[in-house]
Formats: structure tokens, C-alpha cells, sequence
């Protein structure tokens, strides 16, 4: 009698050896990110950290332990993910750092932030690829220095605000600014920061070793002293007696300037008091007076009462005066940022023009199609028209490097005027948009950093604050309030001499800049010699 064949499915399997399914595309996803929340907790809390370390909070050895921090939660950590703990770091740092852009817009706020935060990201990439090389502490020092340098350039110009110099402009690494400028500061810090890491990876796990620790953290000392070592220079060729002129805006705000003539009424009335305090014998007459960034806000040269105004008060005072206006560009999409020196009998003469307009805030980039997506930036009627020279001027007495507003954050048009000769340096702003917000306290900070890095005494004239002497050293001599009229009235030293920095120019930076990247590309080469190795030797 014949058995029944049973036939079996070929795909079924005896029930022992059956495997559970494996979990799914987005379960994995969930496991990876509650797995990297708390890197990324600690990332967000270092990049607040490290925003606390510049103005307004001041708290600058925040700046180290920001520095410690990225480098060892990217210790050890493959490119993506460090690339996501960079910008973990990254986004609530600039979101801190640049909250003064609220008085713009949230979203203007959110969106710059996203784009510097991205460079972060590299950053922590960089950091992860580096720290499997010896001389770690080094290289990731380098890094910081490259992503400052490509942060200062790009996009659209850059943007050079949170560098770790500006953070440090009156501490023990200041005085390194007279020999390689910010970036040489930003190098001291960062490997301050970086040692002290690799201090507490020596102090952990079992393979401690106490005495490299010690090193370690005897280096970042050294690092931090080094600039106690470093003269800066300050005697004079010569003094000039200067008035700084602010005086105050009708409001604050994006519409800081109220109705036409009023905030160029505001400074030649502060300048008219002045003349009487003169001729009462109460003060001093100065040789220079100096009005800020936009203290005109009529073109006096289309407008016949603007330059009625602007005259009768230079020649109230008597001396050459230095006015901040904008005049008509080119044609008439364009409007010019300029500062004229205004002579009391011969009125206007040299001028200069500024050459870094800010995106989006002064001129905006593909205008047609933004517009229509972002309609507020239709307030910004007409674009800056950038100028073509730097503003070393004859101001009386005084040979002046004129800078306007945000570009004393960028190394090459400060470091250009003092090449050409500028023996005094001025900072024309305009500040009113952003009051009582922080955004002038962190510009006074970048100010005090020129002052050292050229040894120049530094004049701030602000429309609404703040107004300030700097002296060749970084020390704010005087300074005023912000939302005051004020005047402030100084005997400053005029010098010839350049500092190291000036000669050197931008070449520690571009050395340090490149450094960070042949490092990143050693790093790569070894780890895929490494990736390599173990085929070669089955092979053979």
C-alpha cells in the first residue's frame, strides 16, 4: 500500500529555525535618536554656554569651556554624527548670540542662525576626523581658525560675528591681537579649550594618565598667559582733541528716524550746544568733531535745507567735522553710506563711502524674486551702492581710517585703512535698530579688539548709543548710554607706528585656515588606509 506524499512549500522552513523580523526603517530611526539625545542635550547646553561668553553677559571663560565641550562630544564620533553635534552646538548659540535681530524679525533671526550654524556642523566633522591624529588639541585649534575664516567670507560676504576673539577682547588673550590679529586670538582660546578637553580624557577610563593631564592643562594655562608677553604698543606721535557727537533718534526701532530732518536736527542742535559751551569758556574747543553713521538722513546734496542745517553747525563750532549721511547713489535704484568731512569754510570735501553693505539689510540679493516671497524686505526701498577705496581721510589735524558700522567686524577693511596710513581709527554707526538689545555692546567689544590688534585709539560715534573713546591698549576710556543725547570730548593720541599684526596681515590666518584642512585630509587618508588593511592582508 502506497504512502501519500505530502509536498512541502519550498520557502517554508521547520519552525526552530524561524528568526524574528527584523525592526523596521523608522523603529531603527527612533532607537538612534533616543539613543543621541543626551549628546545632543549637551551640545545645545555647551552652544548656549559659549554664546553667554560674549556681550552682553560677558562671561568670557565660557568661551573655553564651549570649546572643551564640542571637542569631547566629537571625540571619537564618525563625521555625520559629529556633523549633527556641531549643529546641535551651532543653532542655540547664534540664536542666543543674534537675538538683537528680533527687532527685525524672529524668522530673520532663525534663518541666519540655521546658515552660520551649518559651518558648525563642518566644524564638528572636522573635530572627529582630527581626533584620531596626534596633536589633536592642535589641529582642532586650526579648525576653529578655518571656520571663522570661511564663516568671515560666505555667504554674500559673510558674516563675522561669534568669533571666539570677539569674546575675548579684554582678557588675558586680547593682547595677541598685536601679533596675528583675531584670528591668533580665536587659535589661543580655541587650543586653551581644546587642551583642557584632552586634559579630562587623560583624567578617565582605564587607561588614565594623570601626568598627561597635567600637561594638558598646563598648556591651556600657558596658552592663556602668553599674551601677558605680548607689548602692545600705545605712545603717541602726536594727540588731537576730538568731540564725538551723539544725538539720539525719536525712537528706537526699525523706524528710528521719525519724520525727515529730525535726527539730522538732533546732532547739529548737540553740536550748536557744544559751540556755546565753547564760546561760554565751560570746555575746551576740539580740533575735530566727529557726527555718526547716518546723522543726516537727507542727502544734503538734493536737499538745500539738509545742507543749510549741516553747515550752519560746522561753522557754529568751527572746526572740520566728519558726517555721516546717505546721498544718491549712481542711479536711482542705489543710495550711497557715506562720511563726509565737512569743512566750516569750505564745506564739503573727501568722503568715503561704505564698501560692506549688509545683506538684507542695506541691499537686498536677488531682490525680484525675495520680494514676492518676503515682503517686508520691500522696506528696503533702495540698495547700497558699495564703495571702491578705504576711508583714510585728512580731518583737520587728524589722518582718519573712517569704518561705518558692521564693517569693523571684518579684519581687511580695518587692517587696510592703517596700511594706508590712517593714524586714528573711527567707527561711524548706527546702532538705533537695535537698542537696548546687546547687538552695540558686542560692537564696542569688536572695537576694543582694533584698537589692540593695530594700536590705534579707536573713536565710536553712535546716533543712539554707544558712543565711546578707545584707547591704543583696548581700555574704554569714556562711553556713553544708549537712548541719551551725549557728547564726549577727549584728548587722543595719533600714532604711526604698525604693530606685528599689520605686517603680517592676513597671513597667520590663511597658515592656521589651511592648516585645519590638510589635517581633515591627513585624517581621511589614514582612516582609509586603515578601512583597507585588513583586505590586503586576506588577500595575500
Amino acid at each position: 500500500m502506497a504512502l501519500p506524499v505530502t509536498q512541502e512549500r519550498p520557502d517554508a522552513l521547520p519552525e526552530a529555525s524561524v528568526t524574528p523580523a527584523a525592526p523596521g526603517r523608522a523603529a531603527r530611526a527612533l532607537t538612534k535618536v533616543r539613543s543621541g539625545l543626551p549628546r545632543t542635550g549637551l551640545a545645545v547646553l555647551a552652544g548656549l554656554l559659549l554664546a553667554l561668553s560674549f556681550p552682553p553677559f560677558d562671561l568670557w571663560p565660557l568661551s573655553l569651556v564651549g570649546v572643551a565641550a564640542l571637542s569631547l562630544l566629537t571625540q571619537g564620533r564618525t563625521a555625520r554624527q559629529a556633523a549633527w553635534t556641531g549643529f546641535a552646538f551651532g543653532l542655540p548659540f547664534f540664536l542666543l548670540l543674534l537675538s538683537w535681530l528680533r527687532v527685525v524679525g524672529w524668522d530673520a533671526t532663525v534663518g541666519l542662525s540655521v546658515i552660520e550654524a551649518l559651518f558648525l556642523a563642518a566644524l564638528g566633522s572636522g573635530l572627529a576626523l582630527t581626533s584620531r591624529l596626534p596633536g589633536r588639541p592642535l589641529w582642532a585649534a586650526c579648525l576653529w581658525v578655518t571656520q571663522e575664516w570661511a564663516r568671515d567670507r560666505l555667504p554674500l560676504g559673510g558674516f563675522p560675528w561669534g568669533r571666539l576673539a570677539f569674546a575675548n577682547t579684554a582678557t588675558p588673550f586680547t593682547p595677541l591681537a598685536a601679533i596675528g590679529g583675531a584670528p591668533l586670538v580665536t587659535f589661543a582660546v580655541a587650543l586653551a579649550g581644546a587642551l583642557l578637553a584632552w586634559a579630562a580624557l587623560r583624567l578617565r577610563g582605564p587607561r588614565r594618565a594623570p601626568r598627561a593631564a597635567v600637561l594638558a592643562a598646563s598648556g591651556a594655562v600657558a596658552a592663556m598667559l602668553a599674551g601677558y608677553l605680548v607689548p602692545v604698543p600705545t605712545a603717541p606721535a602726536d594727540t588731537v582733541k576730538v568731540a564725538l557727537i551723539q544725538g539720539n533718534v525719536p525712537n528706537p526701532g526699525m523706524d528710528f528716524l521719525g519724520r525727515p530732518m529730525m535726527v539730522l536736527n538732533n546732532h547739529a542742535a548737540a553740536t550748536e550746544k557744544l559751540a556755546a559751551d565753547i564760546k561760554a569758556g565751560k570746555v575746551e574747543k576740539p580740533d575735530i568733531v566727529i557726527w555718526p553713521e547716518n546723522s543726516s538722513d537727507l542727502d544734503p546734496f538734493s536737499d538745500p535745507l539738509a545742507y543749510r542745517r549741516i553747515d550752519e553747525a560746522v561753522k557754529a563750532v568751527g572746526v572740520p567735522t566728519l558726517v555721516g549721511t546717505l546721498v544718491d547713489g549712481p542711479d536711482e535704484q542705489h543710495v550711497q553710506n557715506e562720511g563726509i568731512v565737512w569743512d566750516p569754510k569750505t564745506g564739503p570735501g573727501a568722503s568715503y563711502t561704505k564698501q560692506h553693505p549688509v545683506p538684507f539689510g542695506e541691499y537686498v540679493p536677488f531682490r525680484d524674486q525675495l520680494s514676492k516671497v518676503i515682503t517686508r524686505l520691500q522696506r528696503v526701498a533702495r540698495d547700497f551702492y558699495p564703495g571702491d577705496h578705504n576711508g583714510v581721510m585728512q580731518l583737520g589735524p587728524a589722518r582718519i581710517g573712517d569704518v561705518i558700522c558692521f564693517e569693523v567686524a571684518y579684519d581687511e577693511i580695518v587692517r587696510d585703512t592703517v596700511d594706508k596710513g590712517a593714524r586714528v581709527l573711527v567707527v561711524q554707526t548706527n546702532n538705533a535698530t537695535y537698542a537696548k538689545t546687546g547687538q552695540p555692546e558686542q560692537q564696542l567689544a569688536m572695537s576694543r579688539l582694533r584698537a589692540v590688534e593695530h594700536g590705534r585709539a579707536v573713536l565710536i560715534a553712535a546716533t543712539s548709543g554707544i558712543s565711546a573713546v578707545i584707547a591704543p591698549d583696548g581700555s574704554v576710556v569714556q562711553r556713553t548710554e544708549e537712548l541719551t543725547a551725549a557728547e564726549l570730548s577727549a584728548v587722543v593720541p595719533l600714532r604711526d607706528g604698525t604693530t606685528v599684526a599689520d605686517r603680517v596681515g592676513a597671513v597667520p590666518e590663511w597658515t592656521l585656515a589651511v592648516a585645519g584642512l590638510l589635517a581633515c585630509g591627513a585624517a581621511v587618508l589614514i582612516g582609509r588606509r586603515r578601512a583597507t588593511r585588513p583586505l590586503s592582508s586576506e588577500s595575500s
